[in-house]
């Protein structure tokens, strides 16, 4: 999200986080910072393989999940929570409707082109496919919206993602989207409301 302070305009020109300071190496974007540590620390070949076919393959799916799933799924954490808490107002069921339908095109096609009969996206290890979709995949639990429970086999690929990143790191990692909701009950200041709840309902358009 946007954020003003000083320091973050150091960072990041766009003034968005996530965005990494190595050093005097800044940079913005959260898939240019998985792939920039992934080859800095020299991880696992199976997170970003040196193979140049299963590295594309990588790289389609993360072309392809910012207009899909990633323009889809953090706004039903928008929609029910975030909105609301800056705005003081709901918005009407049919937004969130209109979301749910969207991000159901998007799951469909996750599964059909990306998952198929497949472990994992990519094949049978876990990859930074797997760990960008699956974080923006949790955003919808946190907020009461299930898109697990009635998809078996988007249910059972979640399951091995939580096995191989560690049941205990997959949760705490996770911790503040599972509870998200509970944002409702602080108090936030008006100046901030009215700063952010003009960004918040563009982000929606």
């Amino acid at each position: 999200g946007p954020s003003n302070s000083e320091g973050a305009s150091k960072v990041s020109l766009l003034k968005k986080v996530p965005a990494l300071k190595d050093g005097d190496f800044t940079l913005a974007e959260c898939t240019a910072i998985l792939l920039y540590l992934s080859r800095k620390y020299n991880t696992p070949d199976h997170w970003y393989p040196s193979d140049i076919q299963k590295r594309a393959q990588v790289d389609e799916y993360l072309s392809w999940h910012h207009a899909n799933i990633r323009a889809n799924a953090p706004k039903t954490m928008w929609i029910k929570v975030l909105i609301p808490l800056f705005t003081g107002q709901p918005l009407p069921s049919e937004k969130l409707q209109e979301v749910m339908e969207g991000l159901s095109t998007s799951l469909k096609q996750f599964e059909e082109r990306f998952l198929q009969d497949k472990a994992f996206i990519i094949g049978s290890e876990i990859s930074l496919a797997d760990l960008v979709a699956i974080v923006e995949l949790m955003q919808p639990v946190g907020v009461g919206c299930d898109i697990f429970e009635d998809r078996p086999r988007l249910r059972e690929w979640r399951r091995r993602v939580e096995d191989a990143v560690g049941k205990e790191l997959f949760f705490q990692a996770h911790e503040m989207i599972l509870n998200i909701k509970e944002l409702s009950n602080i108090q936030i200041d008006p100046q901030l409301k009215e700063q952010l709840a003009p960004v918040l309902m563009k982000m929606l358009k």
